[in-house]
This record gives C-alpha cells, sequence and structure tokens, in this order.
C-alpha cells in the first residue's frame, strides 16, 4: 500500500500544480477570501455544488464569475426572480407553425457552470426544476432527456439577511448542495488593498484561462485515487451518526438536533476531504483535512429542533461540538 501512496502522491503533487496556479488567477481578482477560493476548487475537484450565503458586497458573485472565466468551459448566470419560471431555466417545447411539430428550446442550465443568482428569491417550483439537473445532471424537457455537458456544477448565492422577497429553500434543493460556504468580511488588510483596487469608476478584471473541462475531469479521477485509510473513514462515519444519535457518543444535545446527517452527506464528506487533500498536494487524507472541511459539509444538513433554536444554538455550533468532541483516529 505505501508504494501505492507514494505513487498517488506524485500523481496529486504534479496535477495539483494546475490548480495553483488557478487559484493565483482567480487571487489576482479576489482580494483575500481564500476560505471562498479554495471551497470552489473543491466543489469543482468533487463534482459537488455550492451555495454560498453572505451578506451583500462580499464578491461572491464576483468570485464565481472570475472562476468561469478561468476555466475554459460555457458559463451561465441566471438571475433568480420572484417571476421566474421552471422553463426560463430548464428550456420547454416551442411549436413551429411550418413544419407542424414540437421542437426543444433548450434553457440557460445546458453549461458547464451555473451562477444561480440570489436563488432563494425564486419560488419552489422553479427550485425543483433544478432537483434533476443537479442530482442526475440531466434535464426532462416534454417526455425526452437531454445529458448535460461534463463537468456540470451550480455555484448559488443567496443572501441571509434579506427576508423580503425570498423563498426558503427546500431540504430536497439544500441537500443537494455539497457545501455551504458562510462568507465572512475580509479583515482590514484586505479591505485596503480592496480599496486600492476597486475605488475606481472604470474597474477592469482581465483573467486567463487557465484550465480545461478535460483536465478537471482528469483531476477528478486523481481525487478518486487518494488513500483514504479505514480509522479516517470510521472517524466520518462517526462524525455523521453523532449527528442522528448525539446520546451513543455522549453528547448532550440531543432535544437539539430535528433530524442529522444523511448518507449523501456521509458521501460528501468523504469526497470533499480528498479534494482538500488533493489542494494540499497529498495522496492521502487526514482527519485534518475532515475537520476542515467537515463544517461546510454539514451546516446545513443537520436540522435543529424548536429547542436549540429558543436557546440560541444553530447547526453551525453544534456541528462545531460534535467536531470538538468526537474522538479523533
Amino acid at each position: 500500500m505505501n508504494t501505492d501512496v507514494k505513487q498517488i502522491q506524485e500523481q496529486v503533487q504534479s496535477a495539483s500544480a494546475k490548480f495553483s496556479v488557478l487559484r493565483q488567477e482567480i487571487s489576482n481578482t479576489i482580494v483575500g477570501q481564500s476560505y471562498m477560493i479554495d471551497r470552489l476548487l473543491i466543489g469543482l475537484l468533487s463534482n459537488g455544488h455550492i451555495l454560498l450565503e453572505g451578506v451583500p458586497g462580499l464578491a461572491k458573485t464576483l468570485c464565481v464569475t472570475t472562476l468561469a472565466k478561468a476555466v475554459k468551459a460555457d458559463f451561465k448566470r441566471i438571475q433568480f426572480t420572484p417571476d421566474l419560471l421552471p422553463a426560463d431555466l430548464i428550456g420547454t417545447m416551442i411549436y413551429d407553425p411550418k413544419e407542424g411539430t414540437f421542437k426543444t428550446k433548450k434553457g440557460p442550465i445546458f453549461a458547464n457552470l451555473i451562477l444561480a443568482d440570489e436563488i432563494n428569491r425564486a419560488p419552489a417550483k422553479v427550485q425543483s426544476a433544478l432537483l434533476e439537473a443537479m442530482q442526475e445532471h440531466q434535464v426532462t424537457i416534454g417526455d425526452q432527456s437531454f445529458a448535460l455537458d461534463e463537468p456540470f456544477l451550480v455555484l448559488a448565492t443567496q443572501n441571509p439577511i434579506e427576508q423580503e422577497g425570498t423563498y426558503p429553500l427546500p431540504e430536497a434543493q439544500v441537500d443537494r448542495f455539497m457545501l455551504k460556504l458562510r462568507i465572512t468580511y475580509p479583515n482590514k488588510k484586505e479591505e485596503k488593498e480592496i480599496q486600492r483596487r476597486m475605488a475606481s469608476t472604470n474597474v477592469k478584471c482581465e483573467v486567463n484561462q487557465i484550465i480545461t473541462p478535460q483536465e478537471i475531469l482528469e483531476a477528478r479521477k486523481i481525487v478518486d485515487s487518494i488513500y483514504i485509510d479505514e480509522k479516517v473513514s470510521d472517524y466520518i462515519l462517526d462524525i455523521i451518526f453523532a449527528t442522528r444519535e448525539p446520546e451513543a457518543y455522549k453528547l448532550p444535545f440531543k432535544d437539539y438536533i430535528q433530524y442529522g446527517a444523511s448518507p449523501r452527506a456521509t458521501i460528501a464528506l468523504t469526497i470533499a476531504a480528498k479534494a482538500h487533500a488533493f489542494l494540499q498536494g497529498r495522496g492521502f487524507v487526514t482527519p485534518q483535512d475532515v475537520k476542515s472541511i467537515g463544517p461546510d459539509v454539514l451546516r446545513h444538513r443537520v436540522i435543529v429542533s424548536y429547542e436549540a433554536e429558543a436557546e440560541g444554538m444553530t447547526s453551525d455550533d453544534l456541528v462545531q461540538k460534535i467536531f470538538d468532541e468526537v474522538q479523533v483516529p
């Protein structure tokens, strides 16, 4: 196994160099926000959709569009609004009077990278139109199904403080996002640099294309081959089961969790931990990889109870306590 890990290590170091260049290219436009940039790359490597949540003005949309420009792939931005219809997203059948037949008009969902801007401004029927595309990477229009090109990634943004004109995302929709990111303010030094670069009436951000879809798909194969020890796999299972049966792990908040993480979370945490190791240039997963990416995988999958809300406990608080208390191998 040691020989295999060494070979994987060499492959990872070679392939991850390209993603280091990609990270730097994005950082040339986005000041700070290294957490957000790294998580976007993890989503790209893990074939996992990402939900970015943060107050307006934190460069969520700019970061996604910069990533899209740096990847030589088809990119579509969809502005979600209350009057958006499912057909505006996936497409529809249009009658051709000359031919006397219906023809398929594909919607903007047919792209490699989708920016779903302010996703919680659209009603549930539009959210439901995304479910098939996000899970099965295909879209059904009329009686015909169309496969989406790979890689296919939905990067969605939402603002937490604007309640007027917004709709809560259905649990089934939220669970299809591999990661939910909480974007915070930059520090003073970073904001000084933002001020220097962006305080102009004519800001131009030129981005070089760094990577192709084929290179992303090849990197994903290497991510899949990254070694994960049995003890680390068991550690991931312990974390997941602690969200469902906290009393079995001597955690005193059974009444605070209404629903724990699903098996999809187990899969997501394992793949995301491998992608995190890949970006660190390692051919094996450590418990620290799991702890680093775990909160982003679990915060939207642990549903807190009314008791927890009454005591001011959030899913972030509970997830952090689980990581603090569950024994690390």
